[in-house]
């Protein structure tokens, strides 16, 4: 896909100052014990079930809902033509809803091998806020996606650092999966969000941004600086805290 010659927007945000350091949600403490092999195994069950939740409830509804508003207003596209432009997010799309079929299969596979309880744990606060803010994002910035494009891309980008961050603290550490059922599973994990497949998905997300018509400083442009602001915070409080494998158990 050919993109025009203009400042990347992805490049740009990746650069702007937000509410909250990046690090606070790439380098999360949650994260930097799933990496050093300190993680509490029900700490991590109560993740994988958030991130479950996220997964079954809030992303096939945010991706669903971008597909059926592209039945009306096609994504504006630098070089491309809005036929053109259609076909390849649609395709980009429907590969979102398939993969997000085979990581729930993913989830239940690794909870049963290894032991991670998904039920009996509450609904957190911060994946609460995380489905309702896909669900606004949708209905505030309509009625084109570029902007759900956007947020799309920066949850799979966060969520690609976030997960690096883990896979090369592991490997920095020597720990190996038969150390432990937890360091087994989030090994998996993080195998799953730095291989170079996701790699590719999140950087074909990054060129459709891109090359979006979105042009430096417009409105629609800052509008794209607070979304990543606010997937910035969404994703620090979706990062469960110690002490909350207690707290957050309903049984």
């Amino acid at each position: 896909m050919e993109i025009q010659q203009r400042p990347s927007l992805t490049k740009h945000l990746l650069k702007t100052s937000n509410n909250f350091p990046y690090d606070a949600a790439v380098k999360h403490d949650f994260l930097t014990a799933a990496g050093t092999g300190t993680l509490d195994h029900k700490l991590l069950a109560l993740w994988l079930s958030q991130d479950k939740i996220y997964a079954t409830q809030g992303y096939p509804r945010f991706i669903g809902s971008l597909i059926a508003n592209m039945a009306y207003n096609k994504p504006h596209i630098v070089n491309m033509t809005e036929e053109d432009a259609y076909h390849y997010v649609l395709k980009v799309l429907i590969f979102c809803l398939e993969n997000v079929g085979r990581e729930i299969d993913f989830f239940e596979a690794t909870a049963g091998k290894w032991n991670l309880d998904l039920t009996g744990w509450k609904e957190r606060m911060g994946t609460r806020d995380y489905l309702n803010e896909m669900d606004r994002v949708v209905q505030e910035y309509g009625p084109g996606i570029e902007h759900g494009l956007v947020f799309l891309w920066a949850m799979e980008r966060v969520y690609l650092d976030a997960w690096s961050y883990v896979n090369t603290q592991l490997q920095a550490s020597g720990l190996q999966p038969s150390h432990s059922p937890t360091i087994t599973a989030t090994t998996s994990f993080a195998a799953n969000w730095s291989n170079d497949e996701f790699i590719g998905f999140v950087e074909r997300l990054a060129a459709i941004v891109d090359s979006l018509d979105i042009a430096p400083d417009s409105p629609a442009w800052k509008a794209c600086e607070n979304i990543w602001s606010k997937v910035v915070e969404l994703e620090v409080k979706f990062w469960p805290e110690s002490g909350e494998e207690r707290t957050q158990r309903t049984v």
